[in-house]
C-alpha cells in the first residue's frame, strides 16, 4: 500500500511537517514523487518511519538516527531487538516511579511511614537506567558484566545521606575542576584535589577502587565524545584537563 504525506502522517500520529522535515534532513525520503508533485511512501518507507519513531521515543537525536540508519552495518532486526530491550528498561523505570508515587500518596493520606530508601528508590533506578542506555555497552567491554552489576547494587543500596553526598561530590568536582583548569597545571595541588574528589565519587558508585580503573575512566572522558561534551559544555578543554589530572594522580 502507498501513502501520501497526509495519509502517512495520520497513520503514524505525527504531523505532515515532521515528515517533510525527515525528507529534508535525509532520514526518510519518499519512494517517489507522483505526476502531481506529491510525495509517495511505500512499505519500505513505512518500516523506516517506524524505526525512526522508535529511536525518537528513546530520545535519540536526529543526527544520530541518520548516522545509524545510513551506516553500512545497520541491521534492522538487531536494532529492533535493542529497542525492545531498552523499552523494557524504560517500562521498568516507569513502573518503579508509579509505585514510588503511589507509596508516597498512601503515606501522606494514611500517615504511614515511608522509609528514606523507598523515597529515593525510583530516582536511583532512573540514574542506573540512564547510564545503562548511554554507557552500558562501553562499561561492559571495559570492566565486564559482574563489575557493572556490583556497581548498580552498590548504588541502589545507598542511604539518603550517601546519595546526597554523592550528588554534592559531583557538583564540587565540577566547581574545583574549573578553578584548577584556570591554573592550567594538571600537576598542581588543586588538580590533585579534583582527582581525589573524583576518586571518592567513583568509590561511592563502585564500592571499591583501583588506580587502573580510575585512569581508564579518565581516558574515556577524552575518547568518548559524550563524556567530553558533558565536561566541555561549560568550558572547552575541561575533559582533557580532568583526564590529565587523573593520570598524574594515579
Amino acid at each position: 500500500m502507498e501513502y501520501t504525506v497526509n495519509k502517512l502522517a495520520k497513520l503514524a500520529g505525527i504531523s505532515t511537517r515532521t515528515l517533510r522535515y525527515y525528507d529534508e534532513v535525509g532520514i526518510l525520503k519518499p519512494a517517489r514523487i507522483n505526476s502531481s508533485g506529491y510525495r509517495i511512501y511505500g512499505r519500505e518507507e513505512v518500516d523506516q518511519l517506524q524505526q525512526i519513531l522508535f529511536f525518537r521515543a528513546l530520545d535519540v537525536s536526529i543526527d544520530r538516527i541518520k548516522d545509524m540508519m545510513t551506516s553500512p552495518s545497520y541491521n534492522r532486526i538487531e536494532t529492533l531487538k535493542d529497542h525492545h530491550n531498552k523499552l523494557l528498561i524504560k517500562r521498568n523505570h516507569l513502573d518503579k516511579l508509579i509505585e514510588n508515587v503511589e507509596k508516597t500518596i498512601e503515606s501522606d493520606e494514611r500517615s504511614m511511614v515511608m522509609s528514606d530508601k523507598e523515597k529515593f528508590e525510583g530516582f536511583k533506578q532512573k540514574m542506573i537506567e540512564d547510564n545503562e542506555k548511554k554507557y552500558g555497552k562501553e562499561i561492559r567491554e571495559q570492566y565486564g558484566e559482574d563489575a557493572l552489576k556490583a556497581s548498580n547494587k552498590q548504588f541502589k543500596n545507598m542511604s539518603q545521606e550517601q546519595y546526597a553526598e554523592f550528588e554534592a561530590l559531583g557538583e564540587k568536582i565540577l566547581i574545583q575542576l574549573e578553578k584548577a583548569f584556570q591554573e592550567g597545571d594538571p600537576t598542581s595541588e588543586l588538580a590533585r584535589e579534583v582527582a581525589d574528589l573524583h576518586k571518592q565519587w567513583l568509590t561511592f558508585a563502585w564500592g571499591s577502587y583501583s588506580k587502573e580503573a580510575h585512569a581508564n575512566i579518565g581516558r574515556m572522558y577524552v575518547e568518548d565524545e559524550r563524556f567530553t561534551a558533558f565536561y566541555d559544555k561549560k568550558q572547552p578543554g575541561l575533559a582533557a584537563f580532568l583526564c590529565d589530572a587523573i593520570s598524574v594522580y594515579t
